[in-house]
């Protein structure tokens, strides 16, 4: 330490510059992906990629048309991605930038606040009061009171002097001293922990559940292509004709707007939470946060304000004393007309009724300082002229200065103390002198007793997220008493244990120990909370959690709860948190308290509800599109249902002009962001993907809506028999043009109807009213599908006989009415399929994931 190289000039801008290039700027690096490999990636993933099979067939076919169609449709995807993605990307940029830190630096001979991340070893940076310390620094010289609460959960300050290193991540909260900068980034005591706060890789639930029906989707579709390219083969058809009805299965299987919705639909939420006080770092927490069943929480500066607050309780050993006139005394032991020095000082200053002090004059005063630990004041009363000391300081430290005589006093000063802590309350001992007769005895006044409280709202927050079946734990590494009265007081329960039973990571290696859930999963769960924790105590017990398959959030402000952050999958950063707990969290809290959490979860499931309901909406209509398409090759063939008066040859196989099937999916899937301003309701329990559950429902619907599909096709190609059901209700029949475009219309209308029946989930679709943005939405999208059907010229796109139902409206009713029929038989096929699951639990559709009571292991007992 004699060796540590003060500096007390400064350092040049070269010599700075220099160290830059030596040692990196002062923040942990973070792992960025470039914008031009995001826009890369939006063209690199299954549905894409099914795109890009699409295009090559048409190029292999020469159809150039459709194949600038599929062009215009996959770039206009990415494009759309790929914007979604680098905003939500610009906003977290944004707000991290505006959260850098400042430092006050000398360089070439002068003073200047510039941006931290700019310091490097062997600056000289100046710490003043309410500065946040900007790298780990040496002071050079005099003394500073450091706010050490983020790094160790103490809320008491502590003093440094000439030659001690203060760390990164703390606050100066009095004095002002010039100090060298001794290390910076990754070197720090915070960066030395960077190993548990790297990035896992891991996918999100949402990532992994599009995944899984993304690849069951392609895969289904990969298969039914197949199975009918060989069989037109088979049938004698040739390859660019068997290939161009392949195409069409393609592109009637790729659901585009799937993940553009879906990150849409986050985005929008992102900024109702942010309204609400919650920045959203990463998207998918939003999510996490919806089905998150566990909230982990920190105390100092989280559950508590961080500040010492006077009780009532102030025990008093001198006749004639109170309260208040001990309170006088403290003050007294204190520079009162000047700001307070520390958190005792605010505490006993901005309590006192200062009126009381003007008869007193100080003539001397007597520092904290670490070898007496106690504070004393030496005064003459104004009007009496009476001279007397008080002191105030820790009751241990006030009672060394009583005589032995005052045993009594002494052991029942001893009895309060310890009784008080049992509690979690802390004690200041005041005690007075009277300058008289030379005695110089001191006699105690009375103790002050104080506490840092919890937050006004935290206690109701906790009963609103059990409410909502979220289960709260205390992480702290205050003391177990401490910890215990918290909790208490907070009704979070009396399973407060210490870290004795608790893991740790391994010394070399720094890995997690082996099988950690089964190993500390019963007594993690059965805490209410934990106390004289070390960061990685707080790590391990997240990812004992997750372990488990428990949805966790972790709350915290400080350096130490960064890891946890990290690791959980909802890391929440309060108010006034550290810049690590910023960079580590997901969700950045910009006002005080706990209860912008509670709105956040019910922000949250609404969003949650919205995007299942959207996703079942849209595995429904790929089912129906694809499953139609590929039963309609082996079930019908127009040739065979042609009148003998038609001028026009009718084809052997039915399928749909790719143009149409694009329109379908543009007119739909765009206006379906309206369903991100939808009314939803918020689930009363943690919510959680059940993709099995989420499959019979679209599955429900997308047959429903296939069997009509196929029903009105057999119907539209039998209208020209005379024993028909066109010829049973009057109507002529119908060409084969026009069968093109009431098929058409029929798909489009049935896969809107069907999003109205989806987004009510068990629910009929007339319980749950739509957002009229929605209502909007639909409307546009259907009237300007059947406008389309109405007016669509007579043309053969891809060699197909297409034409508009203008000369033949009642073909146009008549689907519209046969839409709306099976639309009340789907909606009634899909509320029967839920009672169905509901009734027989199927694939667990009725756990919560609310953690039930457990009886934690005897040996965790303390």
């Amino acid at each position: 330490e004699e060796q540590f190289p003060f500096n007390h000039v400064g350092l040049t801008s070269a010599e700075a510059a220099a160290l830059l290039v030596k040692y990196g700027k002062n923040e942990l690096p973070e792992k960025v992906t470039p914008k031009w490999l995001v826009l890369l990636q939006q063209f690199w993933a299954p549905m894409p990629i099914m795109i890009w099979i699409a295009i090559i067939i048409e190029i292999g076919i020469q159809n150039f048309i459709d194949m600038g169609i599929l062009l215009l449709i996959q770039f206009t995807n990415a494009s759309i991605s790929f914007y979604e993605l680098n905003k939500a990307g610009n906003a977290v940029a944004a707000l991290k930038s505006s959260l850098k830190p400042m430092a006050t630096c000398k360089r070439d001979g002068g003073w200047q606040v510039m941006d931290a991340t700019l310091l490097v070893p062997g600056d000289l940076v100046l710490l003043g009061s309410g500065s946040a310390i900007p790298a780990d620094c040496r002071v050079n010289s005099s003394e500073i009171d450091v706010d050490q609460a983020a790094l160790t959960g103490e809320s008491l300050p502590v003093t440094f002097y000439k030659g001690d290193s203060c760390k990164m991540g703390s606050t100066v909260v009095r004095g002002e001293v010039e100090a060298t900068v001794e290390f910076t980034g990754v070197n720090t005591f915070f960066g030395k922990t960077a190993s548990l706060l790297q990035e896992s890789n891991e996918h999100s639930h949402l990532q992994k559940m599009l995944m899984r029906i993304m690849f069951i989707l392609v895969g289904l579709s990969v298969s039914l292509c197949l199975i009918n390219f060989i069989y037109l083969m088979a049938e004698g058809e040739g390859l660019k004709e068997s290939l161009s009805h392949t195409i069409v299965l393609l592109v009637a299987s790729i659901p585009l707007a799937i993940e553009i919705v879906t990150n849409t639909t986050l985005a929008i939420g992102s900024k109702s939470l942010s309204h609400r006080g919650a920045i959203v770092a990463r998207l998918s927490a939003i999510e996490d946060l919806a089905g998150m069943s566990i909230l982990c929480s920190d105390k100092t500066g989280t559950l508590t304000l961080n500040k010492m607050v006077l009780q009532d309780d102030t025990p008093v050993y001198s006749p004639g004393e109170n309260q208040e006139s001990v309170l006088v005394y403290a003050a007294l032991a204190a520079k009162w007309k000047e700001p307070p020095r520390d958190a005792l000082d605010r505490l006993t200053l901005g309590s006192v009724n200062m009126t009381f002090l003007e008869n007193y004059e100080q003539t001397e005063f007597l520092p904290f300082d670490p070898t007496i630990k106690r504070t004393e004041g030496t005064l003459r009363n104004l009007k009496t002229g009476a001279e007397f000391k008080t002191t105030k300081g820790a009751p241990h430290i006030i009672l060394q200065l009583l005589n032995e005589s005052e045993k009594a006093v002494i052991e029942q000063v001893e009895a309060d103390v310890t009784k008080f802590g049992e509690m979690g309350i802390r004690s200041m001992g005041v005690a007075k002198m009277d300058l008289k007769d030379g005695k110089n005895e001191w006699k105690m006044m009375g103790l002050l007793t104080f506490l840092d409280p919890p937050r006004p709202d935290t206690k109701q927050t906790i009963i609103d997220a059990n409410k909502f079946g979220v289960n709260v734990k205390m992480i702290t590494g205050d003391h177990l008493l401490i910890a215990k009265q918290t909790a208490s007081v907070l009704s979070m329960g009396d399973k407060i244990f210490g870290s004795e039973n608790l893991p740790m990571l391994d010394p070399e290696t720094k890995q997690k120990p082996a099988n950690l859930g089964k190993t500390y999963g019963n007594l993690c769960l059965a805490a209410d909370g934990f106390a004289q924790v070390f960061p990685e105590h707080k790590f391990l017990i997240v990812e004992t959690l997750r372990e488990l398959g428990y949805s966790v959030g972790m709350t915290g402000d400080g350096v130490n709860d960064a890891p946890a952050l990290k690791r959980a999958d909802v890391g929440i950063a309060v108010a006034g948190s550290t810049d690590a707990a910023r960079a580590a969290a997901a969700i950045i809290l910009t006002e005080e308290g706990l209860s912008t959490i509670i709105h956040g979860i019910i922000i949250a499931r609404e969003i949650f509800s919205r995007i299942s309901n959207f996703i079942t909406y849209r595995i429904s209509a790929t089912l129906q599109l694809l499953l139609f398409f590929f039963i309609a090759i082996f079930a019908f063939h127009p040739s065979s249902y042609q009148p003998e008066d038609s001028e026009d040859e009718w084809p052997e196989y039915f399928h749909m002009p790719v143009l149409m099937l694009m329109l379908i999916t543009l007119l739909n899937d765009g206006t379906l962001i309206t369903i991100a301003y939808d009314y939803a309701e918020a689930s009363p329990t943690p919510t959680k993907w059940n993709i099995p559950a989420l499959f019979i429902t679209s599955t429900v619907l997308g047959m429903v809506s296939c069997f009509s599909s196929l029903l009105v096709l057999y119907i539209l190609l039998d209208s020209h028999d005379p024993n028909g059901l066109f010829a049973k209700i009057g109507m002529s029949g119908v060409d084969y043009g026009q069968i093109t475009a009431a098929i058409y219309l029929k798909v489009s209308v049935s896969d809107f109807l069907t999003l109205f029946s989806a987004r009510t989930g068990p629910k009929f679709f007339w319980q749950v009213r739509p957002a009229p943005v929605l209502l909007i939405g639909g409307t546009v999208a259907l009237t300007v599908s059947s406008l389309l059907s109405i007016v669509w010229p007579v043309s053969e796109p891809d060699g197909i006989m297409t034409e508009g139902l203008s000369s033949n409206m009642g073909v146009f009713v008549f689907v519209w009415l046969y839409c709306l029929v099976f639309w009340i038989v789907q909606d009634f096929a899909k509320v029967a399929s839920y009672k169905y699951m509901y009734h027989s639990n199927f694939n667990g559709i009725n756990d919560t994931g609310v953690i039930g009571d457990i009886v934690p292991p005897k040996d965790s007992l303390v």
